[in-house]
């Protein structure tokens, strides 16, 4: 009698030990596509605990969080013949773990070789200025044709982001002379028009000071008390200003008779 039990024993050990084998435990973020005789099952299976029975059945685990992708440095030549190495950073996840396991290979490499011929492509067309200006219009544009690309596998490319742009050292010269000369040119115009708003000022005061002239000896007593008080070598004559009109009226009277035959 225990002869015949020691097989079924060994039996239901040995299922017990496949039933453990078979369970497997996924988590929130992992799906497990299924192979069962070599065909994939209609859905993907998790989270939580699901059975694999070996060797019938063969299993992936795909991931649903976010990706980030770093693309290399890249060397774009742009449509104004500058040469610049720019990289970037791309961000995906996985929509359809099936899509994922069955269309492709490697869905990360896949990514990333469609992110590097897009992004010299769409860099190529513009222009150095339009990239350093423009670079969140050129991003969504990058992001668009690579998530199109890879929606067929189904990946979804959430964002791209030109990371870095590295310039030649000639450019950055006539970069930065660029920029001093837009600076020297602002500041000109600046002081042109302080020079421009001064003398404006001064053809306001001219006219009221004409209209009396007791504003215009003020003015000029003002200008003698400032003299005197800093310690200079300059000696002051005071001249009234009555003296100086009537030598212009008697300058004024001899000059007609001179030029009289």
């Amino acid at each position: 009698m225990p002869d015949a039990t020691l097989p079924v024993l060994i039996f239901v050990v040995i299922v017990l030990l496949y039933l453990l084998n078979s369970i497997k435990i996924l988590r929130e973020y992992e799906r497990a596509v299924i192979f069962r005789l070599g065909r994939a099952l209609p859905a993907p299976k998790g989270p939580g605990i699901i059975l694999v029975f070996r060797p019938f059945d063969q299993m992936i685990r795909i991931s649903l969080r976010q990706e980030v992708l770093e693309v290399p440095p890249q060397d774009v030549i742009t449509r104004d013949n500058v040469t610049i190495k720019v990289n970037a950073v791309v961000t995906l996840y996985v929509v359809n773990p099936n899509d994922a396991a069955i269309k492709v290979a490697n869905y990360v490499y896949q990514t990333s070789q469609f992110a590097q011929t897009t992004l010299r492509s769409v860099l190529g067309e513009v222009e150095l200025d339009e990239l350093l200006s423009h670079r969140d219009k050129l991003n969504l544009r990058i992001q668009t044709i690579i998530d199109q690309r890879t929606e067929p596998f189904g990946v979804k490319v959430v964002s791209v982001e030109v990371k870095q742009v590295d310039l030649p050292e000639q450019m950055l010269r006539a970069m930065a002379k660029q920029a001093e000369a837009e600076r020297e040119k602002r500041s000109k115009i600046i002081h042109a028009e302080g020079e421009f708003s001064a003398a404006q000022k001064l053809v306001d005061a001219a006219a009221l000071m004409a209209t009396q002239p007791m504003t215009l000896q003020l003015r000029y007593l003002q200008t003698l008390s400032d003299i005197g008080v800093e310690k200079n070598t300059t000696i002051v004559f005071p001249l009234p200003i009555e003296m100086m009109t009537l030598l212009n009226k008697a300058i004024g009277g001899v000059n007609p008779s001179a030029n009289q035959p």
